[in-house]
């Protein structure tokens, strides 16, 4: 798949009217940001903003704004039956528009792919195809949150307790509490644990228990500092708390991990 032209933010009047009844003779990316009016093949459409559509490059497709303008970002490209399977496969939609809930990521990845795509700077082609490649993932992702989330969790909670999981691992360190997590998404110390542990399988806890002792392994294999060193280095108050949970965790002391990790 491969981008042939590429367009962001293309605005139009009431008076707009965009009718491909052979298809638009490329395949056709559109990123709504207003409301229109679709007509693919013999569907009629009302398309939110927010929404993407991705078009055959034969398929008939006539569309307009509702309202005072339209606004769209656009691409068109290439690409064979092979390509079209691989987008059906991963959960993309074709000919038929889908309303997404995070469009801003979109909107980011598109602009970045309009640049590297007009670039001349040295590695442009390589990241316009990794920016793509990234963006139709980020689409399969957005399309199946629905589905993913049909057992009552809204897409917002979901990726609160995401930004709070890549909290636990980025930050091992802190000193985090159940009580000051469950706060920072607006939640009950027993409705976030509960959340928790039914999106990632684990509990907070454990969570927190696994990123430190990761961090912990990363330090007595690659570094020279001390055990009492590495389990203030990890966020444990004292290091003999420290060497009881990594034994319970891992069947060895500190010193007998690095000792391994320095043998292997």
């Amino acid at each position: 798949m491969k981008i042939g032209s590429i367009g962001c933010d293309h605005a139009h009047d009431s008076f707009f009217v965009m009718d491909r009844p052979h298809g638009a003779g490329a395949g056709l990316f559109l990123l709504v940001k207003t409301d229109a009016e679709f007509v693919i093949g013999s569907q009629r459409y009302e398309v939110r903003p927010c929404s993407f559509v991705l078009l055959k490059r034969d398929t008939p497709v006539r569309y307009c704004g509702i309202g005072e303008r339209y606004v769209d970002d656009w691409f068109y490209f290439d690409c064979d039956e092979n390509d079209l399977e691989r987008l059906t496969a991963i959960g993309i939609a074709i000919d038929k528009p889908v309303l997404i809930d995070a469009a801003g990521e979109i909107e980011q990845l598109f602009k970045m792919l309009a640049y590297e795509h007009y670039s001349t700077e040295r590695f442009n082609e390589e990241l316009e195809s990794a920016l793509l490649e990234c963006m139709l993932y980020k689409l399969a992702r957005l399309t199946s949150r629905d589905i993913r989330f049909a057992s009552g969790m809204h897409p917002a909670k979901s990726e609160s307790l995401t930004n709070i999981r890549a909290k636990i691992y980025s930050l091992p360190e802190a000193e985090l509490s159940i009580d000051s997590l469950a706060a920072e998404v607006g939640m009950s110390r027993s409705g976030f644990q509960h959340s928790y542990k039914k999106m990632f399988g684990v509990s907070p806890i454990s969570d927190i228990i696994t990123s430190r002792l990761d961090k912990a392994k990363r330090l007595l294999s690659g570094t020279s500092m001390s055990v009492e060193e590495v389990s203030l280095s990890c966020g444990y108050r004292s290091s003999y708390s420290f060497m009881r949970q990594f034994r319970n965790k891992t069947g060895k002391t500190p010193t007998e991990y690095r000792l391994q990790s320095r043998n292997i």
